[in-house]
């Protein structure tokens, strides 16, 4: 699968990014509620502005994206029609080519996000019981070792 890295346009692109990461989110987080995910949703746009977006275009069209802030990968997230395709190990590539001190906080319940960040060469260095909006989802703090 060929692919594409760049900068998100703009705010025009949000939408997009949000509905990549609900196909995301539902292929992943299955320790989530219906209602946990719409309570996500309804913030995951706000924190848009705040980051360096990256997309990955697939024939046109957005099929994942990464955000960074200050060092820390604040979001990745690959449309499950495009998992396994190289889009996430990409965009990690990238950010860390930027951030070679690289840091991501990840949901402990999410199997396959933990092990795709290992696998990249992340090590644990922390733990929180609750996540970043103060719910019962614990946090596991990576580093690039």
């Amino acid at each position: 699968m060929r692919f594409e890295l760049r900068a998100v346009e703009g705010e025009h692109e949000y939408p997009r990014l949000l509905a990549v990461w609900r196909s995301s989110v539902e292929a992943t987080h299955d320790f989530l509620t219906p209602a946990d995910i719409e309570f996500f949703a309804a913030r995951v746009p706000a924190y848009f502005p705040g980051v360096d977006l990256t997309a990955a275009v697939v024939d046109g069209v957005v099929a994942g994206f990464s955000g960074v802030a200050g060092g820390e990968l604040a979001m990745l997230f690959v449309h499950a029609a495009h998992r396994g395709e190289g889009i996430g190990s990409a965009l990690l590539r990238k950010a860390f080519a930027e951030f070679p001190r690289l840091t991501v906080d990840v949901n402990e319940q999410n199997a396959q996000a933990v092990g795709f960040y290992l696998h990249h060469g992340f090590v644990v260095v922390g733990r929180s019981e609750l996540d970043s909006e103060g719910r019962p989802f614990p946090l596991l703090h990576l580093k690039r070792a």
